[in-house]
C-alpha cells in the first residue's frame, strides 16, 4: 500500500514561536500560510499550526498521560516515525536548541518486537510530539 501523508491541525498561541519552532528548530519548510494559520512540511506530512489562544496547555502539568515502559507518556501527541539516522540528527537538533525533553530519547522494549528509539518534547505552545524510530520498520504494527 502507497503510504499517503497525514494532516493534521493543531492549536498555537504565538504563530511567530511556531513558525520558529517548527521551521527553524524542527526544519520543517514553511507551506501557505494565513493570518490565522501556517502550514509546515513535517517529514513528507502536513501540520497546520492554527492561532488558538488558551487551546493547547501551556505546561507538562496541564497534559494527560499514560504510563508506557515505566514513563509518562502524553496524551494527546503526534509524531513522525524516522530513520535510525534521522531519529539521531533530530535528537541532536532538538537537544542544541535547548528544547527540554519530557521524556529523553532512549530506546524502550529492547529485544522485544516493538524494539524503538523514542523521545518526546512540547513545541512553544504545549502541544505533545513524539518522534521515534523502529529497529525494524516491518515491525511497526507487529503483535
Amino acid at each position: 500500500m502507497l503510504l499517503r501523508p497525514f494532516h493534521i491541525a493543531f492549536p498555537v498561541d504565538d504563530l511567530d514561536a511556531a513558525r520558529y519552532f517548527y521551521g527553524t528548530v524542527l526544519g520543517c519548510p514553511e507551506g501557505r500560510s494565513a493570518e490565522p494559520w501556517i502550514d509546515f512540511d513535517l517529514f513528507g506530512h502536513q501540520i497546520v499550526a492554527h492561532y488558538k489562544p488558551g487551546a493547547a496547555p501551556r505546561n507538562r502539568a496541564e497534559l494527560d498521560s499514560n504510563t508506557v515502559d515505566g514513563h509518562d507518556v502524553p496524551v494527546p501527541h503526534f509524531g513522525v516515525v524516522l530513520t535510525q539516522a534521522h531519529w539521531k540528527q533530530l535528537a541532536e537538533r532538538v537537544r542544541i536548541a535547548g528544547v527540554h525533553f519530557v521524556i529523553e530519547h532512549y530506546t524502550r522494549f529492547e529485544g522485544q518486537v516493538g524494539e524503538q528509539s523514542t523521545m518526546f518534547f512540547l513545541d512553544p505552545a504545549g502541544n505533545a510530539l513524539e518522534f521515534k524510530a523502529f529497529a525494524d520498520l516491518r515491525r511497526l504494527f507487529a503483535r
